[in-house]
């Protein structure tokens, strides 16, 4: 039978906890990590007023008029801002700051240099005999990320999904690549809170607002607002929410670039 000594077992106990914390402190993103990484987006203050003004647009964007989350990912699905319009994180949909980091991270990951796919486009597609039935499955959120850390940090500049790959698929109205004035794709934004036709449009605003809409192609039909929602019936059709003269009209009014 082999004995054990106290100091062995003390050692051994030691050396794992230290090598755990080495792992833990080489995985967890710093706070220079992130700003390289995310230099070229906009930071938190930048995302939080452009949402704001986007969500407080007079038409109400054709939802319910709620507060929203916002998240911006960069080209590597990396988040780098989390913001939300409310007096706290409880003024909006809590299920939605993770819907909204999805969203982005959908944006991101299926646009192209030379062709933006909204989420909003992907909708049709992914429907039961659809052509790209099944991609909501694939890429899951990555729960570690999306649920770690304090919640009074949720929507702040150190919420803990930033520096973090968050993942998922979401295929309704609210995800938007992000596109510098170069036409270079550099992240995306999502957006979540309200009808998915209103996370559409205030993310499409928030977008005009940052100065990264210059998307060089896209399905809508539409060659002004290339990646933008479509509610006619199509490959790329996604429903109407609420009152589809209203939603029409958003949808033909929308901002474009210069």
């Amino acid at each position: 039978m082999e004995r054990y000594s106290v100091k062995g077992i003390f050692t051994t106990g030691f050396m794992v906890a230290a090598a755990l914390g080495v792992v833990m402190a080489t995985s967890t993103p710093t706070h220079a990590d992130t700003k390289a990484e995310c230099k070229d987006l906009p930071d938190h203050a930048a995302l939080k007023a452009a949402l704001t003004t986007a969500r407080s647009h007079a038409s109400n964007n054709g939802g319910f008029d709620l507060d929203m989350w916002g998240t911006i990912v960069n080209r590597d699905g990396i988040v780098c801002a989390v913001a939300f319009t409310g007096t706290d994180r409880g003024a909006q949909w809590p299920g939605s700051r993770v819907i909204s980091a999805q969203k982005a991270n959908t944006a991101n990951a299926f646009s192209l240099p030379a062709l933006a796919l909204s989420t909003a486009n992907l909708y049709s597609a992914v429907q039961p005999g659809g052509s790209l039935y099944g991609l909501q499955h694939s890429n899951p959120v990555n729960p570690e990320v999306a649920y770690r850390g304090n919640s009074k940090n949720y929507g702040q500049p150190n919420d803990p999904m930033v520096g973090e790959k968050i993942g998922g698929v979401n295929v309704f109205g609210g995800g938007l690549g992000l596109y510098n004035s170069a036409k270079t794709l550099i992240g995306a934004i999502g957006v979540s809170g309200d009808t998915s036709c209103a996370d559409h449009f205030i993310a499409w605003r928030t977008r005009d607002a940052l100065g990264l809409d210059h998307v060089p192609g896209g399905v809508s039909g539409d060659n002004a607002r290339l990646d933008n929602i479509v509610f006619d019936a199509g490959p790329w059709e996604h429903p109407h929410c609420l009152v589809e003269a209203t939603e029409d009209g958003l949808a033909a009014g929308l901002p474009t670039a210069p």
